[in-house]
């Protein structure tokens, strides 16, 4: 039974049902909550300074910034049904293609248009495929980012091909390096904010693969012509909306494919996209001899039963990050299932290539054996440490010609580091036509 709030005389004391001190942005880690603050304050200054030192905006200005604004409108709700799907796959990384009309903006509208006509846009996304994923603070440090770049971007235009919007190709250079500042500085500010709220950022995980970075430029070249169209020939914006939304629906393709090729808690290729992928690497003989690395974590099933599952998921994919921190961006690092990982590396190096091999394979055994890792729980911080795995390996094309062979003799070197005492490594060995894996049930 609830007990009543007291109650003095015949007044009731009220409740406010969301209070300030409980908003979720004050649970986030102190130095990220300062960046993101510090980030939307900027943001609202730069805005209340071109209100007060811009001049009246004319009918035109307005014309602009108001088309620019209903296209993003319904470009957003011709496209919803993808963009819920590709906010739901893409992490960290989500380029929602509202910088078409916010490019656009930039080049033909007052700088504080520009940002009524990015709140506009980006509110209305949040609200038909962001909400309620997407925390508001999250949402409003977004929308402050694109601010400040379309605002950096502007001041770049206004600078180099002077003031008022574009008026023929003499201003392509402005354009040009305008996109150039657009993406770096709203890239810079995203990656800064993933890196500060991430525990082991990396290059990829701040800034974005090739692929996101593509898009996000691709966007923006849309948006120049969007604005080229806009003041010399209106009427032609019919034909700007089918290659838009076609471009939508293959990005989201694209991430469909990558989501499904990737395995979900180390971030690794799955083993069907590491041997696709694999094959077709070894069919491109490149200079160097490709190898084959399996490498299998010792005894981690006492990992799960000592510390739980989610420990041992976070075990995981610091090992991933791992073995991808020592294999070059060529090289193809996958999941095998459970603590069982297989690398290609596309070049197992110059001159001796047996023992660039097994020097590359120590590196990675060493790296795991030296990791340590800080888990926060309940009861306070873990410490995971004195992990150890045993590496197989297989020259290509010495044990095997295709992927399926290599990967043969690197599981047989593999169970041989097994036998051994784990912990090691051990160099495979051309097996005889039809052998099977010695020990092939033998615990790991």
């Amino acid at each position: 039974m609830s007990n009543p709030a007291p109650e003095q005389g015949n007044r009731r004391t009220s409740v406010r049902p969301w209070p300030i001190g409980d908003w979720p942005i004050w649970s986030l880690p102190q130095n990220l909550l300062t960046a993101i603050l510090t980030v939307e304050l900027a943001t609202v200054g730069i805005v209340l300074v071109a209100v007060l030192r811009s001049a009246a905006p004319t009918g035109r200005d307005l014309a602009l910034a108001a088309a620019l604004a209903l296209l993003g409108l319904l470009h957003t709700e011709t496209a919803v049904r993808v963009e819920r799907i590709r906010r739901r796959i893409a992490v960290p990384h989500h380029i929602d293609m509202s910088s078409v009309w916010i490019f656009a903006a930039v080049l033909v509208c007052p700088p504080w248009l520009v940002a009524g006509v990015v709140l506009v846009l980006q509110t209305h996304i949040w609200a038909r495929t962001g909400r309620p994923r997407i925390p508001y603070f999250k949402h409003l440090f977004t929308t402050a980012t694109l601010v400040l770049a379309a605002s950096a971007a502007h001041v770049v235009v206004h600078v180099v091909n002077g003031p008022g919007p574009m008026t023929g190709g003499a201003d392509l250079p402005g354009v040009l390096l305008a996109l150039l500042v657009f993406t770096t500085v709203n890239g810079g500010l995203v990656g800064g904010a993933i890196a500060l709220s991430s525990a082991r950022p990396t290059m990829s995980v701040m800034f974005g693969g090739w692929d996101d970075n593509a898009l996000e430029i691709a966007t923006l070249c849309f948006g120049g012509l969007v604005a080229a169209t806009l003041l010399e020939a209106p009427w032609l914006m019919v034909f700007v909306f089918p290659p838009l939304l076609l471009l939508h629906r293959s990005v989201l393709v694209r991430q469909l494919e990558e989501k499904a090729s990737t395995d979900g808690k180390t971030g690794l290729l799955t083993a069907a996209a590491w041997h696709s992928r694999a094959e077709r690497e070894l069919r491109r003989r490149r200079p160097g001899a490709p190898a084959v690395l399996v490498v299998d974590l010792d005894h981690f099933k006492a990992v799960n039963d000592t510390h739980g599952h989610l420990v041992g998921d976070e075990v995981l994919a610091a090992v991933a990050d791992a073995l991808r921190s020592e294999v070059g961006d060529r090289d193809l690092v996958g999941r095998f299932g459970g603590e069982e990982f297989v690398v290609l590396l596309t070049s197992a190096g110059d001159g001796d290539h047996a023992a660039a091999l097994a020097d590359s394979a120590e590196r990675i055994r060493r790296r795991i054996a030296r990791l340590r890792l800080e888990v926060p729980t309940p009861d306070g911080p873990l410490t995971v440490a004195g992990l150890s795995a045993s590496v197989g390996t297989a020259l290509h094309p010495e044990h095997g010609a295709d992927v399926r062979s290599l990967l043969h003799v690197a599981d047989t070197a593999l169970y041989e580091a097994k036998r051994a005492g784990r912990n090691v490594v051990r160099m495979g060995r051309r097996l005889p036509l039809g052998a099977t894996v010695p020990g092939a049930h033998a615990p790991r």
